[in-house]
Protein backbone atom coordinates (compact mmCIF):
# COMPACT_ATOMS: atom_id res chain seq x y z
CA UNK A 1 0.00 0.00 0.00
CA UNK A 2 0.97 3.54 -0.68
CA UNK A 3 2.16 4.91 2.58
CA UNK A 4 4.38 7.90 1.43
CA UNK A 5 1.83 9.55 -0.89
CA UNK A 6 -1.34 11.42 -0.05
CA UNK A 7 -4.14 10.27 -2.17
CA UNK A 8 -3.98 10.22 -5.81
CA UNK A 9 -6.49 10.67 -8.43
CA UNK A 10 -7.01 9.73 -11.92
CA UNK A 11 -8.94 12.82 -13.12
CA UNK A 12 -10.94 14.42 -10.35
CA UNK A 13 -11.77 17.84 -10.40
CA UNK A 14 -10.01 20.74 -8.52
CA UNK A 15 -12.14 23.14 -6.46
CA UNK A 16 -11.43 24.69 -3.67
CA UNK A 17 -12.28 28.38 -1.65
CA UNK A 18 -13.22 30.42 -4.71
CA UNK A 19 -15.53 28.03 -6.16
CA UNK A 20 -17.16 27.89 -2.82
CA UNK A 21 -17.04 31.92 -2.75
CA UNK A 22 -18.37 31.88 -6.66
CA UNK A 23 -21.24 29.34 -5.48
CA UNK A 24 -22.67 31.12 -2.53
CA UNK A 25 -22.88 34.17 -4.22
CA UNK A 26 -24.91 32.58 -6.74
CA UNK A 27 -26.99 30.77 -3.90
CA UNK A 28 -27.56 34.17 -1.88
CA UNK A 29 -28.68 35.98 -5.39
CA UNK A 30 -31.55 33.41 -5.11
CA UNK A 31 -30.58 32.68 -8.82
CA UNK A 32 -30.14 29.10 -8.98
CA UNK A 33 -31.74 27.43 -12.49
CA UNK A 34 -31.35 28.68 -16.40
CA UNK A 35 -31.76 31.97 -15.30
CA UNK A 36 -28.67 34.53 -13.91
CA UNK A 37 -25.86 36.69 -14.53
CA UNK A 38 -23.74 34.32 -14.42
CA UNK A 39 -24.88 32.30 -17.62
CA UNK A 40 -23.86 35.65 -19.77
CA UNK A 41 -20.38 35.83 -17.69
CA UNK A 42 -19.43 32.36 -18.31
CA UNK A 43 -20.56 32.57 -21.86
CA UNK A 44 -18.25 35.89 -22.43
CA UNK A 45 -15.72 34.81 -20.35
CA UNK A 46 -15.05 31.83 -22.71
CA UNK A 47 -15.71 33.42 -25.54
CA UNK A 48 -13.33 36.40 -25.43
CA UNK A 49 -10.57 33.69 -23.84
CA UNK A 50 -11.10 32.27 -27.33
CA UNK A 51 -10.56 35.08 -29.41
CA UNK A 52 -14.40 34.58 -30.57
CA UNK A 53 -17.39 37.36 -30.04
CA UNK A 54 -20.33 34.82 -28.35
CA UNK A 55 -20.64 31.42 -26.71
CA UNK A 56 -23.65 29.64 -26.04
CA UNK A 57 -23.98 26.86 -22.56
CA UNK A 58 -25.88 24.36 -23.06
CA UNK A 59 -26.22 21.16 -20.30
CA UNK A 60 -23.24 18.79 -21.41
CA UNK A 61 -20.48 18.44 -24.37
CA UNK A 62 -22.81 15.77 -25.72
CA UNK A 63 -25.99 18.87 -26.17
CA UNK A 64 -23.36 20.73 -27.47
CA UNK A 65 -22.65 18.41 -30.84
CA UNK A 66 -26.20 17.69 -31.02
CA UNK A 67 -27.54 21.18 -31.21
CA UNK A 68 -24.04 22.03 -33.91
CA UNK A 69 -25.77 18.98 -35.86
CA UNK A 70 -29.65 19.59 -35.81
CA UNK A 71 -28.97 23.58 -36.56
CA UNK A 72 -27.07 22.50 -39.84
CA UNK A 73 -30.18 20.08 -40.65
CA UNK A 74 -28.19 17.36 -40.91
CA UNK A 75 -30.89 14.42 -40.51
CA UNK A 76 -32.08 10.98 -41.94
CA UNK A 77 -30.30 9.79 -44.93
CA UNK A 78 -26.88 12.26 -44.08
CA UNK A 79 -23.77 10.81 -43.24
CA UNK A 80 -21.15 12.31 -40.83
CA UNK A 81 -17.05 11.62 -40.69
CA UNK A 82 -16.31 10.56 -36.91
CA UNK A 83 -13.16 8.53 -35.54
CA UNK A 84 -13.32 5.22 -33.90
CA UNK A 85 -11.85 6.08 -31.46
CA UNK A 86 -13.16 8.50 -28.92
CA UNK A 87 -15.50 8.61 -26.21
CA UNK A 88 -19.10 7.51 -27.08
CA UNK A 89 -20.30 11.10 -26.52
CA UNK A 90 -18.74 12.26 -29.45
CA UNK A 91 -20.58 10.22 -31.88
CA UNK A 92 -24.52 9.16 -30.16
CA UNK A 93 -25.26 12.42 -31.45
CA UNK A 94 -25.48 11.57 -35.12
CA UNK A 95 -27.75 9.08 -34.35
CA UNK A 96 -30.50 11.41 -32.49
CA UNK A 97 -30.43 13.42 -35.54
CA UNK A 98 -31.18 10.08 -37.29
CA UNK A 99 -27.75 10.81 -39.53
CA UNK A 100 -25.48 7.82 -40.28
CA UNK A 101 -21.92 7.82 -38.19
CA UNK A 102 -18.85 6.67 -40.63
CA UNK A 103 -15.90 5.74 -38.74
CA UNK A 104 -12.50 6.42 -39.67
CA UNK A 105 -9.20 4.67 -38.12
CA UNK A 106 -7.03 7.14 -36.43
CA UNK A 107 -3.18 7.97 -36.86
CA UNK A 108 -1.13 5.44 -34.92
CA UNK A 109 0.97 7.83 -33.40
CA UNK A 110 -1.61 11.01 -32.14
CA UNK A 111 -4.41 8.81 -31.43
CA UNK A 112 -6.60 11.49 -33.56
CA UNK A 113 -8.68 10.71 -36.77
CA UNK A 114 -6.27 9.93 -39.61
CA UNK A 115 -6.87 12.35 -42.66
CA UNK A 116 -5.87 9.83 -45.07
CA UNK A 117 -8.78 7.84 -44.27
CA UNK A 118 -10.80 10.42 -44.37
CA UNK A 119 -11.61 10.80 -48.05
CA UNK A 120 -11.84 7.45 -48.76
CA UNK A 121 -15.47 6.97 -46.72
CA UNK A 122 -16.78 10.20 -47.88
CA UNK A 123 -19.69 9.67 -50.24
CA UNK A 124 -22.62 12.19 -51.76
CA UNK A 125 -24.33 11.56 -48.50
CA UNK A 126 -21.58 13.04 -46.16
CA UNK A 127 -22.39 16.05 -44.82
CA UNK A 128 -20.31 17.05 -42.30
CA UNK A 129 -16.53 15.79 -39.75
CA UNK A 130 -16.15 15.76 -35.99
CA UNK A 131 -12.59 15.84 -35.81
CA UNK A 132 -11.94 15.13 -31.87
CA UNK A 133 -9.39 16.36 -30.29
CA UNK A 134 -8.52 13.04 -28.53
CA UNK A 135 -7.15 13.61 -24.77
CA UNK A 136 -6.32 17.04 -25.39
CA UNK A 137 -4.39 16.50 -28.65
CA UNK A 138 -5.11 18.82 -31.49
CA UNK A 139 -5.81 17.23 -34.90
CA UNK A 140 -3.96 17.97 -37.88
CA UNK A 141 -6.92 20.83 -38.73
CA UNK A 142 -4.98 22.11 -42.07
CA UNK A 143 -6.14 18.89 -43.43
CA UNK A 144 -9.19 18.14 -42.27
CA UNK A 145 -10.22 22.20 -43.10
CA UNK A 146 -8.80 21.15 -46.69
CA UNK A 147 -10.74 18.09 -46.98
CA UNK A 148 -14.01 19.72 -45.94
CA UNK A 149 -13.21 22.60 -48.55
CA UNK A 150 -13.08 20.39 -51.07
CA UNK A 151 -15.91 18.41 -50.34
CA UNK A 152 -18.33 21.01 -49.19
CA UNK A 153 -18.34 19.76 -45.67
CA UNK A 154 -19.19 21.12 -42.15
CA UNK A 155 -16.51 20.45 -39.36
CA UNK A 156 -18.02 20.15 -35.83
CA UNK A 157 -14.84 20.15 -33.56
CA UNK A 158 -15.20 17.77 -30.04
CA UNK A 159 -12.47 19.53 -28.08
CA UNK A 160 -14.58 18.23 -25.10
CA UNK A 161 -10.70 17.40 -23.33
CA UNK A 162 -9.06 20.47 -25.43
CA UNK A 163 -9.99 23.50 -23.72
CA UNK A 164 -6.70 26.09 -24.16
CA UNK A 165 -5.12 23.45 -26.18
CA UNK A 166 -3.86 25.28 -29.66
CA UNK A 167 -2.88 24.49 -33.40
CA UNK A 168 -1.06 26.66 -34.78
CA UNK A 169 -1.23 29.17 -32.10
CA UNK A 170 -5.18 28.91 -32.53
CA UNK A 171 -7.38 27.41 -29.81
CA UNK A 172 -8.72 23.96 -30.47
CA UNK A 173 -12.66 24.80 -31.21
CA UNK A 174 -12.22 27.37 -33.60
CA UNK A 175 -11.72 26.21 -36.82
CA UNK A 176 -14.48 24.34 -37.63
CA UNK A 177 -17.94 25.46 -38.41
CA UNK A 178 -19.02 25.11 -34.76
CA UNK A 179 -16.45 23.99 -31.66
CA UNK A 180 -17.72 21.97 -28.64
CA UNK A 181 -17.25 22.02 -25.08
CA UNK A 182 -17.37 19.97 -22.09
CA UNK A 183 -17.10 20.76 -18.33
CA UNK A 184 -18.02 17.59 -16.74
CA UNK A 185 -17.17 16.81 -13.40
CA UNK A 186 -13.37 15.60 -15.21
CA UNK A 187 -12.78 17.71 -17.43
CA UNK A 188 -10.15 20.54 -18.09
CA UNK A 189 -12.39 23.12 -16.12
CA UNK A 190 -15.77 21.98 -14.63
CA UNK A 191 -19.23 23.52 -14.67
CA UNK A 192 -20.65 19.89 -12.48
CA UNK A 193 -21.98 19.37 -15.95
CA UNK A 194 -22.14 21.60 -18.90
CA UNK A 195 -20.60 22.20 -22.04
CA UNK A 196 -20.67 25.15 -24.98
CA UNK A 197 -20.65 25.53 -28.51
CA UNK A 198 -19.33 28.45 -30.39
CA UNK A 199 -18.75 29.46 -34.03
CA UNK A 200 -17.68 31.44 -37.11
CA UNK A 201 -21.70 32.19 -37.94
CA UNK A 202 -23.20 34.53 -35.31
CA UNK A 203 -27.08 34.20 -36.61
CA UNK A 204 -26.57 30.27 -36.07
CA UNK A 205 -25.47 30.63 -32.39
CA UNK A 206 -28.26 32.84 -31.55
CA UNK A 207 -30.62 29.98 -33.26
CA UNK A 208 -29.09 27.47 -30.94
CA UNK A 209 -28.95 29.79 -27.99
CA UNK A 210 -33.17 30.26 -28.58
CA UNK A 211 -33.74 26.36 -29.41
CA UNK A 212 -32.11 25.51 -26.04
CA UNK A 213 -34.17 27.70 -24.14
CA UNK A 214 -37.54 25.55 -25.17
CA UNK A 215 -37.66 27.40 -28.74
CA UNK A 216 -39.36 30.46 -26.77
CA UNK A 217 -40.40 33.98 -27.98
CA UNK A 218 -39.87 35.86 -25.05
CA UNK A 219 -41.39 38.51 -26.92
CA UNK A 220 -44.70 36.65 -27.35
CA UNK A 221 -44.54 35.27 -23.61
CA UNK A 222 -44.67 31.87 -23.31
CA UNK A 223 -44.97 31.13 -27.29
CA UNK A 224 -42.92 28.58 -28.53
CA UNK A 225 -42.99 28.41 -32.75
CA UNK A 226 -40.80 25.46 -33.10
CA UNK A 227 -39.65 22.68 -31.03
CA UNK A 228 -37.22 23.49 -28.56
CA UNK A 229 -34.96 21.79 -26.01
CA UNK A 230 -34.56 22.00 -22.25
CA UNK A 231 -30.22 21.86 -22.94
CA UNK A 232 -29.86 25.29 -21.17
CA UNK A 233 -26.84 25.84 -18.21
CA UNK A 234 -27.54 26.68 -14.39
CA UNK A 235 -26.65 29.85 -12.52
CA UNK A 236 -25.31 27.46 -10.66
CA UNK A 237 -23.16 26.03 -12.40
CA UNK A 238 -21.96 28.91 -14.67
CA UNK A 239 -20.72 30.75 -11.27
CA UNK A 240 -18.55 27.58 -10.75
CA UNK A 241 -17.49 27.83 -14.35
CA UNK A 242 -16.53 31.51 -13.76
CA UNK A 243 -14.48 30.37 -10.87
CA UNK A 244 -12.80 27.45 -12.54
CA UNK A 245 -11.96 29.20 -15.66
CA UNK A 246 -9.98 31.90 -13.32
CA UNK A 247 -7.91 29.08 -12.89
CA UNK A 248 -7.82 27.68 -16.02
CA UNK A 249 -4.01 28.75 -16.47
CA UNK A 250 -3.06 27.12 -13.40
CA UNK A 251 -4.66 23.93 -14.08
CA UNK A 252 -3.10 23.87 -17.61
CA UNK A 253 0.56 24.64 -16.37
CA UNK A 254 0.05 21.82 -14.16
CA UNK A 255 -0.90 19.12 -16.73
CA UNK A 256 1.59 19.98 -18.54
CA UNK A 257 4.28 19.86 -16.08
CA UNK A 258 2.65 16.34 -15.33
CA UNK A 259 3.42 15.23 -18.90
CA UNK A 260 6.89 16.47 -19.00
CA UNK A 261 7.88 14.42 -15.40
CA UNK A 262 6.28 11.40 -17.12
CA UNK A 263 8.35 11.42 -20.12
CA UNK A 264 11.82 11.97 -18.08
CA UNK A 265 10.96 9.68 -15.65
CA UNK A 266 9.75 6.73 -18.06
CA UNK A 267 12.11 7.18 -21.36
CA UNK A 268 14.19 4.51 -20.28
CA UNK A 269 11.64 1.89 -21.17
CA UNK A 270 11.87 1.63 -25.19
CA UNK A 271 8.43 0.23 -25.48
CA UNK A 272 6.40 2.96 -23.71
CA UNK A 273 5.04 5.35 -25.96
CA UNK A 274 3.03 8.64 -25.44
CA UNK A 275 1.07 10.51 -27.62
CA UNK A 276 2.57 12.40 -30.19
CA UNK A 277 1.61 15.70 -31.22
CA UNK A 278 1.40 17.64 -34.61
CA UNK A 279 4.21 20.26 -35.58
CA UNK A 280 2.57 23.78 -33.98
CA UNK A 281 0.72 21.90 -31.73
CA UNK A 282 0.15 22.47 -27.50
CA UNK A 283 -1.74 19.69 -25.74
CA UNK A 284 -3.88 19.97 -23.13
CA UNK A 285 -2.82 16.91 -21.96
CA UNK A 286 -6.37 16.76 -20.21
CA UNK A 287 -4.87 12.49 -19.73
CA UNK A 288 -1.54 11.67 -19.70
CA UNK A 289 -1.48 8.74 -21.67
CA UNK A 290 0.79 6.05 -23.03
CA UNK A 291 0.98 2.93 -24.62
CA UNK A 292 2.84 -0.08 -24.32
CA UNK A 293 4.46 -0.85 -27.81
CA UNK A 294 4.44 -4.76 -26.75
CA UNK A 295 1.99 -7.45 -25.36
CA UNK A 296 0.96 -6.43 -21.61
CA UNK A 297 -1.64 -7.64 -19.54
CA UNK A 298 -3.04 -4.09 -18.88
CA UNK A 299 -5.80 -5.56 -16.18
CA UNK A 300 -3.21 -6.92 -14.38
CA UNK A 301 -1.08 -4.05 -14.80
CA UNK A 302 -3.66 -1.77 -13.34
CA UNK A 303 -4.16 -4.48 -10.34
CA UNK A 304 -0.73 -4.33 -9.43
CA UNK A 305 -0.78 -0.33 -9.70
CA UNK A 306 -3.99 -0.07 -7.61
CA UNK A 307 -1.98 -1.95 -4.73
CA UNK A 308 0.44 1.41 -4.55
CA UNK A 309 -2.94 3.31 -4.54
CA UNK A 310 -2.46 4.74 -7.89
CA UNK A 311 -5.80 4.58 -10.22
CA UNK A 312 -5.45 3.83 -13.36
CA UNK A 313 -7.98 3.90 -16.93
CA UNK A 314 -8.09 1.75 -20.16
CA UNK A 315 -7.95 4.17 -23.53
CA UNK A 316 -11.63 4.19 -24.59
CA UNK A 317 -13.30 1.58 -26.37
CA UNK A 318 -13.62 1.91 -30.27
CA UNK A 319 -16.72 2.74 -30.88
CA UNK A 320 -17.30 0.13 -33.75
CA UNK A 321 -17.11 -2.43 -30.58
CA UNK A 322 -20.58 -1.71 -29.42
CA UNK A 323 -23.68 -3.30 -30.80
CA UNK A 324 -26.05 -0.77 -31.60
CA UNK A 325 -23.61 1.21 -34.38
CA UNK A 326 -23.48 -2.87 -35.88
CA UNK A 327 -20.03 -2.62 -37.43
CA UNK A 328 -19.10 -5.44 -39.65
CA UNK A 329 -15.62 -4.67 -41.01
CA UNK A 330 -13.82 -3.96 -37.62
CA UNK A 331 -10.48 -4.95 -39.59
CA UNK A 332 -10.40 -1.30 -40.83
CA UNK A 333 -9.94 0.18 -37.19
CA UNK A 334 -6.42 -1.33 -36.44
CA UNK A 335 -4.86 1.15 -34.99
CA UNK A 336 -8.00 2.02 -33.12
CA UNK A 337 -7.50 -1.53 -31.80
CA UNK A 338 -3.86 -0.99 -31.20
CA UNK A 339 -4.33 1.97 -28.76
CA UNK A 340 -7.16 0.88 -26.97
CA UNK A 341 -5.52 -2.99 -26.33
CA UNK A 342 -2.13 -1.41 -25.24
CA UNK A 343 -3.32 1.81 -23.70
CA UNK A 344 -3.09 3.29 -20.61
CA UNK A 345 -4.34 6.59 -18.76
CA UNK A 346 -2.66 7.52 -15.86
CA UNK A 347 -3.37 9.76 -13.16
CA UNK A 348 -3.90 13.80 -14.34
CA UNK A 349 -5.95 15.25 -11.89
CA UNK A 350 -4.44 18.94 -10.78
CA UNK A 351 -5.06 17.81 -7.13
CA UNK A 352 -2.13 15.69 -7.46
CA UNK A 353 1.36 16.98 -6.80
CA UNK A 354 4.60 16.70 -9.06
CA UNK A 355 6.11 14.71 -6.31
CA UNK A 356 2.96 12.05 -6.84
CA UNK A 357 3.63 11.60 -10.83
CA UNK A 358 7.16 10.68 -10.31
CA UNK A 359 6.15 8.37 -8.00
CA UNK A 360 3.84 6.86 -9.74
CA UNK A 361 6.65 6.85 -13.15
CA UNK A 362 8.72 4.99 -10.44
CA UNK A 363 6.13 2.28 -9.42
CA UNK A 364 5.84 1.55 -12.88
CA UNK A 365 9.06 0.73 -13.65
CA UNK A 366 9.20 -1.28 -10.74
CA UNK A 367 6.83 -3.10 -11.83
CA UNK A 368 7.35 -3.45 -15.94
CA UNK A 369 11.37 -3.90 -15.56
Amino acid sequence: MNTTCNKIFLDSPNVGDLEKKYLAEAIDSSYVSTFGPYVEKFEKKVANYLGLSTAVSVQSGTSAIYMALYSLGIGAGDEVIVPALTFVASVNPVLYVGATPVFVDVDKNSWNIDPKEIEKKISSKTKAIIPVHFYGNPCDMDKIIDIANKYNLAIIEDAAESLGATYKEQYTGTFGDFGCFSFNGNKIITTGGGGLVVGKDINKLKYIKFLVNQARDEEKGYFHPELGFNFRMTNLEASLGLAQFERLEEFLDKKRKFNKIYRQELADIDFIKFQECYDGVESSYWLNSIIFDRDIDINELQKKLKDYDIPTRRIFMPITEFPYFDVKNKEEYKNSYYVYGHGLCLPSSTLNTEEQIIYIANKLKEILL
